[in-house]
């Protein structure tokens, strides 16, 4: 189990999710003449003038009210993400400079596929669990890709939540412990200057999805000597809605562990902000001695799993910033077309 000799905690949180929104029979209505069934109602697009980098900031520039801190204090920005606007140019600077944080910060942008964001969390807690930093801002944010009439296509959608990691003191909730599990299972992976990711079909699901968030969740409660029924609400990986459903009953966890967290059915798989966006979501609405499991999946593949404890900060904090429902609220449905035109599917050259 991962854990630092010094206790530390989320200091601040916040969300972003864009306006536009697709329902899913908007895409089956083009590819299957309305017949595919729907994995899920509808997803966050973002507008022509968002990206993983508007959307980053936007989320940080909530965390950092809540957490009501000087940004110059920030010694590390980290930006979790497959869907980096820039091959070669960092998100974190765009996002460190932005909020004020530079020059004397850390920044970097990070890879795992979904998982990005919580590997960003796993460096913070590290970081300042060493006492190198007090504080440090790790994000999970993605404006995700699908082929046109692929299954992607229909959950692939966009937002992203971000997480000031300081010490325990501080903190609206802190850590417990933390577990890691990677192999080496290729379900979901894209080459270099391809534009659509591909992936295993149904592979995706038991060897990838399923085995790697149980593996790691396990070990986590075993380590910490938990049980499911000791979680006040439990959070995972969401690229539909069937399968965090799924994987709650196989853990042990009741429904209504995991609802508050469960947000794919509106705003699609916001990939690397997915399960952080259930976090921000859970964290809304926790009260002082709830306990969080938060358990991403990142294909390729791994999980990393996390346990929380809620602290009386949190009363005093949620309402510095919007709650993550009143951004799912701010909605605007579009239709197939004007999503093509915002996401540039429609080439003209």
């Amino acid at each position: 189990m991962l854990k630092p000799i010094r206790s530390v905690g989320v200091v601040g949180y916040g969300a972003y999710v864009p306006r536009y929104r697709l329902p899913a029979i908007e895409v089956a209505q083009v590819w299957s003449n309305g017949q595919s069934p729907l994995p899920i109602e509808e997803k966050a697009v973002p507008g022509l003038d968002e990206d993983t980098a508007t959307m980053s900031i936007e989320a940080a520039r909530n965390a950092l009210a809540r957490a009501g801190i000087d940004p110059t204090l920030i010694r590390a920005v980290w930006v979790g993400s497959e869907s980096h606007p820039y091959a070669v140019k960092p998100t974190a600077t765009i996002v460190a400079e932005a909020i004020g944080a530079v020059p004397f910060t850390q920044a970097a942008d990070w890879e795992f596929a979904c998982k990005a964001g919580t590997e960003a969390i796993q460096a913070a807690i590290g970081l300042v669990g060493s006492g190198m930093a007090d504080y440090a801002l790790s994000i999970g944010t993605d404006a995700a890709q699908g082929r046109p009439g692929d299954a992607l296509e229909y959950t692939a959608g966009a937002g992203g939540a971000a997480f000031v990691i300081g010490p325990a003191e501080e903190s609206l909730a802190v850590f417990e412990g933390s577990v890691s599990y990677v192999t080496d299972t290729p379900d979901f992976w894209r080459r270099s200057c391809a534009r659509y990711p591909s992936h295993g079909q149904r592979f995706t699901g038991q060897p990838a999805y399923f085995h790697h968030i149980i593996s790691a969740a396990r070990q986590l409660l075993a380590e910490l000597d938990l049980k499911p029924g000791d979680f006040r609400y439990a959070v995972f990986h969401q690229p539909n809605a069937k399968f965090p459903r799924r994987v709650a009953r196989m853990l042990g966890f009741r429904p209504e562990q995991i609802e508050a967290g469960l947000l794919v059915d509106h705003i699609g798989n916001a990939y690397a902000g997915s399960s952080l966006l259930g976090l921000a979501a859970v964290l809304d609405e926790a009260k002082p001695g709830d306990r969080i499991l938060l358990v991403s999946f990142g294909s390729g593949a791994g999980s990393d799993a996390l346990s929380l404890v809620v602290t009386e900060h949190i009363e005093e904090r949620r309402d510095r910033a919007p709650l993550t429902r009143e951004y799912i609220a701010r909605r605007q449905a579009i239709d197939y077309a004007t999503y093509a035109r915002f996401r540039g599917k429609l080439l003209t050259r």
